[in-house]
């Protein structure tokens, strides 16, 4: 097999912009020469790339696979090309993507406890909802990935391509505002119905609530007044004493604790759930190999936060 690295870079930029003409003007070729060397690219690897019917033009299945491996290759081209030069790769940032929550409330932390065990860790964190973080992922946009696992959430992801640690368990608890006795506002054992602050329908903790709720009568009890795809946001809201959420118990320890939020149902209302941190195997970036081979070297109850 006979490969370019321009094409590579070609196919890649094709990748991001879903446009011919643009990924042309951005190679500093013409469209036809841009064209020409998407179509040795795949004329090379014997599969078809890139779905030319729709517009913008899409990826096919096999392009999005070969995606992540491109992008890898020329990453670690270039890594290498500036190591040559004398330019030092050792404190290159982790990217990290992580749900909002989390990003919030656990991974400071966290991190800050694995750098005791492994030193200092140059990262880049960004917070988004659970089902970009996984097409980010999925797409090499990232290093890692930090997540909570649901063993019966829809969206799984192949432990071979995307191995993960278990770093942290997590229990949902449903809260409210206390009254002036210490007792929950809103609680779900009440016969009136419920004013109920939802997470919203794409969110991946929703899901997990929705499993609890699919057959159990206090489903019709609760009045939806507020969504949001965010637990600090639904926090917020139990707050001011606008209604009951299940919210993270890393998220309201404090406030758990001062009392300025109280249980709104007993532990048969607990929602368990772990977290987990990813990475995509086909991607070989040094400081992510490093840093799995290091974790691996780690007790098990050291990364458990």
């Amino acid at each position: 097999m006979n490969l370019e690295t321009k094409w590579l870079e070609d196919f890649v930029a094709l990748a991001n912009t879903r446009s011919f003409s643009a990924s042309a003007r951005q190679r500093h070729v013409t469209q036809p020469a841009f064209s020409r060397r998407i179509r040795a690219l795949e004329q090379a690897i014997g599969v078809t790339l890139v779905d030319r019917s729709t517009t913008p033009v899409g990826l096919t299945s096999e392009g999005q696979l070969f995606l992540v491996t491109a992008r890898n290759l020329v990453e670690q081209l270039n890594e290498s090309l500036s190591h040559l030069r004398g330019l030092s790769i050792a404190n290159e940032a982790l990217d990290i993507v992580a749900a909002h929550s989390l990003a919030l409330s656990f991974f400071p932390p966290w991190i800050s406890r694995l750098q005791k065990g492994l030193g200092e860790l140059p990262t880049r964190l960004v917070a988004m909802n659970v089902g970009e973080a996984i097409h980010v992922l999925r797409e090499g946009n990232c290093d890692l990935m930090l997540a909570y696992y649901d063993p019966f959430a829809t969206m799984q992801l192949d432990a071979e391509v995307f191995p993960s640690f278990s770093i942290g368990k997590v229990n949902m608890l449903p809260v409210s505002l206390p009254d002036e006795t210490g007792k929950p506002c809103f609680s779900l054992q009440q016969e009136a119905s419920i004013p109920y602050l939802a997470y919203t329908q794409g969110a991946f903790l929703g899901r997990s609530v929705r499993m609890l709720l699919k057959n159990d009568p206090l489903r019709m009890k609760l009045r939806t007044v507020y969504e949001t795809a965010m637990a600090e946001g639904l926090k917020g809201m139990v707050l001011q004493g606008i209604g009951a959420a299940w919210i993270p118990d890393f998220c309201i320890r404090e406030e758990l604790k001062s009392g300025r939020l109280v249980r709104a149902g007993d532990e048969s209302w607990d929602i368990p759930l772990e977290i987990r941190l990813y990475r995509c195997s086909l991607v070989h970036k040094p400081g992510v190999e490093k840093l799995w081979r290091q974790m691996m070297k780690l007790p098990r109850d050291f990364l458990q936060a």
